[in-house]
């Protein structure tokens, strides 16, 4: 990687700093990386992800200027992963415009050196830059786990999560069920997340979770659960997955985290509707 002369003058280069800049804002594209060129920081500029994995593909980098949601959300994290395995030197920085995701970077500061929320004030933009420029020290690549695994690992903990909450519900606690009766079918459950998370099929249920969705709601109802009920065993089931997701930030494959978010809270919605509607189907058949 380049040398560069700090002190008095961090701005002067003996080699300018190369920098990749990824955003796919036009507006953007040709603001800040005209301001950075003025600090003779070298730039190249990308508009999608595609652009960036070819260009750090050809090239090293000392800087990674990444818009956070690039086309779509969490695509600057495909950035960064990659530019973590191909120039481990590379200090990664991403642009946000939600200041209230400060607390998620700050968890996974092994994939992100730092953040920039937008609009960036650019006296500040380049204090940043040179302060990591100055301390920068080779990155360790760390083992990164696909959030499948992560549920696999941690089935157990999410299960007596979930029972946890159910003892401590105000409408739950106070119905009359064994620890099995209440959790049944949540491991089920989370194997069939995890099948939707490592099927091919992206866009498809996995097959038979509909029908057993179905015969949850009705057996729901024959115990004479509360509708509500139902719909408290989905949150609480979500909850404890999102928090052991969030518990193991700085262990999770980041390219792929946004969109199995989405593909979880898919499947739980999607569960619960069926759920819900053999619940109701079941004392209309019964009338």
């Amino acid at each position: 990687m380049r040398r560069y002369i700090s002190g008095r003058c961090p701005s002067i280069y003996l080699w300018m700093a190369k920098v990749l800049f990824v955003d796919d804002e036009p507006r953007i594209r040709e603001t800040l990386p005209q301001i950075l060129r003025t600090r003779n920081y070298q730039v190249t500029v990308a508009a999608t992800v595609a652009e960036a994995l070819n260009a750090l593909a050809s090239e090293p980098f000392d800087l990674l200027i990444s818009d956070l949601n690039i086309g779509q959300p969490g695509d600057g994290f495909t950035v960064v992963s990659a530019m973590r395995r191909t120039h481990p030197e590379c200090i990664n920085i991403i642009l946000t415009g939600f200041p209230g995701f400060d607390s998620a970077l700050k968890a996974i500061r092994e994939q992100v050196d730092d953040y920039i929320v937008k609009p960036a004030n650019i006296p500040s933009l380049f204090a940043l830059l040179e302060q990591h420029l100055d301390m920068r020290t080779p990155h360790h690549q760390p083992i990164v786990k696909p959030v499948a695994q992560i549920l696999k690992e941690n089935r157990d903990e999410i299960v007596r999560h979930t029972l946890n909450g159910m003892k401590w519900h105000p409408l739950l606690r106070a119905i009359p069920l064994s620890d099995q009766e209440r959790c049944f079918p949540l491991p089920v459950v989370l194997d069939e997340i995890v099948l939707q998370l490592e099927s091919s099929a992206r866009n498809e249920i996995v097959t038979g979770t509909l029908e057993g969705a179905a015969r949850y709601g009705r057996w729901r109802r024959k115990q004479n659960y509360p509708m509500e009920g139902v719909v408290a065993d989905a949150n609480l089931a979500q909850n404890a997955i999102f928090e052991v997701i969030h518990a193991n930030l700085l262990c999770l494959d980041l390219s792929t985290l946004f969109e199995d978010l989405k593909r979880i809270n898919d499947y739980i919605h999607d569960r619960l509707s069926e759920a819900l509607k053999a619940y109701v189907d079941f004392d209309r058949k019964a009338a």
